[in-house]
C-alpha cells in the first residue's frame, strides 16, 4: 500500500506565498514523476506542475513564473512553492505520484487526499 501525505495548505492574502509538501511512503520500488494538480470549485481537476525523476519540470501556463516544483528523491517528497498567489489560485491541491509498487512492478498513479489553498483578503 502506498500513502501520499500532503501538508502546507491554508489561507493567504493575495500576493502572498505558501509551500506545499507531499511525502510518499509504503510499497514503493521507484517513483517516475511527482506533481501537483488542483480542483477549484465548479471546475475540473487540472495540472499545476510536474517533475520527473530526472528533474525535468512542466508547468501550467497560469503558474509559470510564480510557482516552483521541486523534489527530494531520497525522501520521496515533492514540494510546490507558490508565490504571488492570486484569488483564482484558490482550490484543493492534490499531490500525484506515478510510481512502481515493489509488490507488483505495475506502474500506477497514486493521489494524496488534497489540501485546501485559499487566497483571499
Amino acid at each position: 500500500q502506498v500513502q501520499l501525505v500532503e501538508s502546507g495548505g491554508g489561507l493567504v492574502q493575495p500576493g502572498g506565498s505558501l509551500r506545499l509538501s507531499c511525502a510518499a511512503s509504503g510499497d514503493i520500488f521507484s517513483i517516475n514523476a511527482m506533481g501537483w494538480y488542483r480542483r477549484a470549485p465548479g471546475k475540473q481537476r487540472e495540472l499545476v506542475a510536474v517533475i520527473s525523476d530526472g528533474g525535468s519540470t512542466n508547468y501550467a501556463d497560469f503558474v509559470k513564473g510564480r510557482f516552483i516544483v521541486s523534489r527530494d528523491s531520497a525522501n520521496n517528497t515533492v514540494y510546490l512553492q507558490m508565490n504571488r498567489l492570486k484569488p483564482e489560485d484558490t482550490a484543493v491541491y492534490y499531490c500525484n505520484a506515478h510510481l512502481i509498487p515493489a509488490s507488483s512492478w505495475i506502474p500506477y498513479d497514486y493521489w494524496g487526499q488534497g489540501t485546501q489553498v485559499t487566497v483571499s483578503s
